[in-house]
């Protein structure tokens, strides 16, 4: 059952009972902050399933427009919004067209009822509340496409009003310099962005206590918290809310949460169909091995570029970043052993009369809101799954040369990604004596501690996946005929020539630059890199010089200036650790 459409929903970020009601057409009605005052800001947020003429206005009592914004962002979800300072009290509007929707500004302040757990229900989750909560994602991290922003914590992010429409919403102060401290790692991330939403709009929200799969056994969610379950007493409500954040989140879930069996109903997330109508931003990743990513927008193709994914994801040491979608960022693995990686959205939370709880797969199925769990990711192979994300995010045949350099553009990100990730193993080793301890076996992939924040098995992994994916292209390009724009006179064989021009060209112009260890810097050309993909192989260990963890050659001018080497058991155990990496296989638990 396809999800209902609505026309559009005008949200105005305040408290008011009014919220969820119809009116006119308007599929839902938020506001911001919860008591708006003289003097203080006024946000609207209008939200739609497709371009709509027109734009969002908000209006003072008497009648002067306070601002104004025609042209929406995103899409889908479209949304529109618009800040002001108001001046004096009464009943400010936010209009879109014809539909109005009021909030009293300058009234008494509003406070939550109490009740038990961390934070009382007073919105139910909706078509339309997915719909701001996308809207909300893809503005906390809006920047400009030819950047590569990172941010030293996700706190950094909401305490900044330009970037987040709920800054303040509960006026508690909990985006200022002394609010929340929100610090995720990769698996927590989306949870901390879905919890932080839910708070503020009293919206329901759960998590699972899951395993992580072993023995060749899937991961498996057996016990269920929401929100209200009893909070520890103590402390105001920031207080209580930060220990929710840091305590009962950070160590309660992890990575195997997102991986758990597609067909499960007993998850925190459900697999849903590929397309623009779905991946929208707030889409969670999850990865075969344990890496979750964040969808934050989808950029439309044009005739002249093919379209993009962009996604944020969280590193051990709070780290959170932004990248775009392709098959070097986003490993897709068909076993059972490993659960269901994916495109996932968080299971939809009901009050039932007796209790919250998720639904089940048939109800998201069955639902007017939602409608769109599917497995369809699950139904072919590997590559397939590739060809149909890209067919979602690319609708229209795309010009080879163009997809191409995009693909070269995504390499290039996440080389020098690995340039600041591999900096920062050197600066801790710098201050810390002795060698990092090595996990055993596959826990290289999935510890604690030192080697987790700088030891880099997964991201090099993926790392060697891109350069293969680089690699085969002009290939894929010629197995694809279809997916591609290829003039009439141009044969599969001229274009796989063009191509590989095109990365002959790249090898030499695209250059790195890294800090050797007596702190001279290093020039390596993209050819560089690709030509040492066996030494990228044992690469990772943050106790050797970093000549060797970009692979120089021994005996060399650069790798002159190493003085430094991992202890030669951990070089045994890489050595033995070493198919994983020439297989492009990482190993089950």
């Amino acid at each position: 059952m396809a999800p209902k459409r609505w026309t559009f929903a005008v949200a105005l970020l305040c408290a008011t009972r009014a919220v969820g009601r119809d009116t006119a057409g308007v599929a839902a009605i938020f506001m911001s902050p919860e008591a708006p005052v003289v003097g203080g800001p006024l946000r609207a947020v209008a939200v739609s399933d497709r371009p709509l003429d027109g734009g969002l206005a908000l209006v003072a009592p008497g009648g002067e427009q306070l601002g104004r914004t025609p042209e929406p962002h995103g899409g889908p979800p479209y949304w529109w919004e618009v800040e002001a300072t108001t001046h004096v009290a009464g009943t400010h509007r936010a209009c879109f067209g014809e539909a109005c929707v009021e909030v009293s500004v300058g009234g008494a302040p509003r406070t939550r009822p109490a009740g038990a757990g961390v934070w009382p229900v007073t919105r139910e989750w909706t078509h339309a509340t997915e719909a701001l909560y996308s809207a909300w994602v893809e503005k906390l991290f809006d920047d400009p496409l030819d950047t590569e922003p990172s941010w030293r914590a996700l706190h950094e992010l909401t305490r900044q009003p330009q970037r987040n429409f709920l800054h303040d919403h509960l006026q508690l102060g909990e985006d200022g310099e002394r609010g929340l401290r929100l610090e995720p790692d990769c698996a927590d991330l989306p949870y901390f962005l879905r919890a932080y939403f839910a708070w503020k709009l009293g919206l329901p929200f759960g998590w699972s206590d899951c395993s992580r799969g072993e023995g060749g056994r899937p991961p498996r969610c057996p016990r269920w918290h929401s929100n209200l379950d009893a909070a520890e007493a103590g402390g105001d409500v920031l207080a209580r809310l930060q220990r929710f954040f840091s305590r009962d989140l950070a160590w309660g879930v992890q990575s195997g949460a997102g991986r758990a069996p597609a067909e499960d109903d007993r998850t925190d997330f459900y697999p849903t169909r590929l397309s623009p109508d779905t991946l929208t931003p707030g889409t969670v990743y999850a990865d075969p091995y344990g890496h979750t990513l964040v969808v934050v927008r989808r950029v439309a193709q044009t005739p002249s570029a093919p379209g993009l994914l962009l996604a944020v994801d969280a590193q051990p040491d709070g780290t959170v970043a932004r990248k775009r979608y392709w098959r070097g960022n986003f490993l897709f693995a068909l076993d059972p052993a490993l659960g269901s990686a994916g495109f996932k959205h968080f299971r939809p939370i009901v009050d039932d009369g007796r209790r919250l709880r998720p639904l089940a797969n048939a109800e998201i199925a069955a639902h007017a809101d939602w409608g769109d769990y599917s497995l369809e990711q699950y139904g072919a192979d590997v590559d397939a799954f590739y060809d149909r994300v890209d067919d979602a995010i690319s609708p229209a045949p795309v010009d080879p040369p163009s997809a191409f350099r995009a693909t070269i553009d995504a390499l290039d990100e996440q080389i020098r990604t690995r340039i600041r990730s591999v900096a920062n193993g050197e600066t801790f080793l710098a201050t810390h004596a002795g060698p990092i301890p090595m996990p055993d076996g596959a826990a290289i992939f999935e510890t604690t501690g030192p080697w987790e924040d700088y030891a880099t098995p997964a991201r090099d992994l993926r790392l060697l996946i891109a350069i293969d994916v680089v690699r085969g292209f002009p290939a894929k390009a010629a197995r694809r005929p279809e997916r591609f724009l290829v003039p009439a006179d141009r044969s599969a064989g001229d274009v796989r020539a063009d191509l590989e021009r095109i990365l002959g060209e790249a090898a030499v112009a695209r250059r790195f630059e890294y800090t050797r260890s007596d702190g001279s810097s290093w020039t390596l050309t993209l050819g560089d890199v690709l030509a040492r993909t066996e030494a990228f192989e044992a690469a990772y260990n943050p106790n050797d010089c970093i000549e060797v963890r970009w692979g120089a050659p021994a005996g060399g001018d650069e790798m002159a200036t190493c003085r430094r080497h991992a202890p030669a058991e951990q070089e045994a155990r890489m050595a033995r650790n070493r198919a994983w990496f020439h297989e492009r296989s990482r190993p089950t638990r």
